[in-house]
């Protein structure tokens, strides 16, 4: 899920007579409130939200709050994994490191709750480091730190579900990344360690920031090393393009009433996750197409993938083939996976990341889902190469312009976004789902049998 911050907004809800977000490093409130007032920092719902002492199923999500929910054994049907599965390809060999501020001092025996759920293996290994220094003691009533344990949770999770031979490195760092800098340099700290040190072959952010917090182009440019260094160390690096459609926020905690987007995920050395909606039977079978994820409509907006055109990179090459749509400057997503609220993804979390609440199995959103999850085929398909495949964009690139069968070209939804705010009404116009790439979507979503071996022939110099 992507924070609304720019952060990633990791979204719970319920929706039943008063609907609730939660956001991990994102914003927690009813529907109504949200949509009048943005709160960038990580809590989680005021409100009732999802929520189950036992793994429920999609009925079960349905009958009680109107929405769907889907476990890690569907969407893994629904992205056609299995058949990599049972060829051995389950990411063995690889590290993906989870990057959060904080982290979850209880990332494992929630993990363990969550794979006995499952029937997952446990993963070769789970490790946490703190590489930008001593994290501060772990509150599990503090708002802001329960918040990101959750978000923890959900990103240690759903990379491993995608990818169960993969080792996890979690690395937290020691300050809460908001809107703007803050946060940052510790994060850039750590994960310059993890590359100097080759920890990780792909590396998962389940944040962002609104270009326009920043206090300047030159202060997004001075953040950019760790992904300078991961480029020439060939680690993939991704980020989630955020939770709140064609807007985010603003310095303020409200949102911009224009088209704005976010970074990382709109630097060209980055990889941007988007979010889509799936509809899926019990078994994970499809109904229908997936969509752009987009519940405005279920919660409240903005509650969207975002996904535009930056305001500080320039087109980079690879982009050169969708010009059309991007025109000079960068444009995000890249690529999209499942991150909608109305089918959210199950995980487990302990009373550590659950405001000291017992635990239980919770129903999230956002592009924070989906971007570990990205992690996670992307796992698969560095094992698959047998060596890490680095900056994934021109491979993606290419696979778009080839018509390659495992992209999965999204062509229904938008990310307008409609909200109310300061008493007012407010429509931002943002981007609709189209044949090939779109800003919506990116270059759509996966069909993993194919697109991992596709990936790596794509990414493997000719």
């Amino acid at each position: 899920m992507a924070r609304v911050s720019g952060r990633v907004l990791l979204a719970a809800v319920a929706v039943a007579a008063a609907a609730t977000l939660t956001a991990t490093g994102g914003c927690a409130a009813s529907a109504a409130a949200r949509a009048t007032v943005a709160t960038p920092v990580p809590a989680l719902a005021h409100a009732p939200r999802v929520s189950f002492a036992t793994p429920p199923t999609t009925a079960a999500c349905e009958k009680a709050y109107q929405i769907a929910c889907y476990s890690p054994l569907q969407l893994e049907a629904a992205y056609n994994l299995r058949p990599l599965y049972r060829r051995g390809i389950v990411g063995a060999g690889t590290t993906i490191a989870i990057v959060d501020s904080f982290g979850d001092p209880q990332a494992a025996a929630d993990l363990a709750v969550f794979d006995k759920a499952y029937g997952l293996p446990a993963p070769p290994s789970l490790r946490i480091i703190t590489p930008a220094g001593k994290l501060p003691p772990f509150d599990p009533t503090n708002a802001d730190m329960s918040g990101w344990a959750s978000e923890t949770d959900l990103d240690v999770q759903y990379a491993h579900a995608m990818a169960p031979g993969a080792n996890i490195l979690i690395v937290a760092t020691p300050v809460s990344e908001t809107e703007g800098v803050a946060g940052f340099p510790q994060i850039v700290r750590a994960e310059k360690y993890v590359i100097a040190h080759h920890l990780a072959d792909v590396i998962s952010q389940s944040f962002s920031a609104t270009e326009q917090t920043f206090p300047s182009r030159a202060s997004i440019l001075g953040l950019r090393s760790a992904f300078i260094a991961a480029d020439a160390a060939g680690v993939s690096v991704l980020a989630a393009s955020g939770d709140a459609g064609a807007t985010d926020y603003t310095v303020a905690n409200t949102y911009y009433l224009h088209r704005v987007t976010s970074w990382p995920d709109s630097d060209p050395l980055v990889t941007g996750v988007g979010g889509l909606q799936y509809f899926l039977t019990a078994s994970g079978a499809q109904t229908q197409a997936p969509a752009v994820w987009n519940d405005d409509a279920t919660i409240g907006g903005p509650s969207a993938g975002g996904g535009g055109l930056s305001v500080v990179f320039s087109r980079p090459w690879y982009q050169d083939s969708v010009k059309r749509v991007v025109g000079s400057v960068r444009g995000v997503p890249d690529i999209s996976l499942s991150a909608a609220v109305n089918g959210g993804a199950i995980s487990y979390q302990g009373p550590d990341a659950n405001n000291g609440q017992p635990g239980a199995f919770q129903v999230i959103g956002g592009t924070s889902e989906a971007t570990p999850s990205f992690a996670g085929v992307v796992a698969l398909a560095d094992q698959l190469a047998g060596r890490p495949l680095g900056l994934l964009n021109p491979a993606l690139y290419r696979m778009e312009a080839a018509h390659a069968k495992g992209l999965v070209d999204v062509t229904d939804g938008t990310n307008t976004v409609t909200f109310t705010q300061a008493g007012a009404a407010h429509t931002v116009l943002g981007f609709d789902a189209t044949v090939g790439y779109d800003l919506a979507s990116g270059v759509g979503g996966i069909n993993g049998a194919y697109f991992v071996p596709e990936l790596v022939a794509a990414a493997t110099p000719h």
